[in-house]
């Protein structure tokens, strides 16, 4: 993969990738009658991956800004199941945890991303899903870098 269209076709294939996964995630969150809009499952999904951490660490995971997802982590809470504890290590912010009420939730949510990540990767081996996730995740830790220098160039 040295060409110059080789590596368009690459980046297309990522993004179109991604805008696909993230209309049918949208679609299946939308259709499967769970209460949640899709951002309010992205938010629970992202609380229970990284329980008692901050609104604006959750944001950042997700790639948001921290108002819109203070949005929903406010039906989040509305709907008890989310709860912001004052942060012992800095009083002005909050923490966010899972309540024991999100659990079947929860499971409902992960069973619908399971399903769609399993139709993304119909004839992949074990072995090549394996792959590519390592994969991804090495793109994902260099783009991260990139977009941290640019963010610690340019602070806003």
């Amino acid at each position: 993969m040295n060409t110059p269209s080789e590596k368009e076709s690459l980046a297309f294939l990522l993004n179109s990738s991604t805008r696909f996964l993230n209309s049918a995630f949208e679609r299946r969150i939308s259709e499967a009658g769970l209460g949640l809009t899709p951002g309010e499952a992205r938010a629970l999904l992202t609380v229970a991956s990284i329980n008692g951490s901050k609104q604006a660490d959750i944001a950042a995971r997700i790639g948001l800004e921290p108002m819109t997802v203070c949005t929903y982590l406010d039906k989040l809470e509305q709907l008890d199941l989310v709860e912001r504890r004052p942060n012992p290590d800095d009083r002005r912010s909050k923490c966010i945890f899972l309540t024991e009420i999100s659990s079947d939730l929860l499971i409902a949510v992960r069973a619908e991303v399971d399903s769609l990540i399993n139709q993304a990767t119909d004839g992949f081996s074990q072995s090549d899903i394996a792959k590519f996730h390592d994969l991804l995740t090495i793109v994902q830790k260099n783009l991260q870098l990139s977009v941290g220098d640019k963010n610690k160039q340019n602070p806003e």
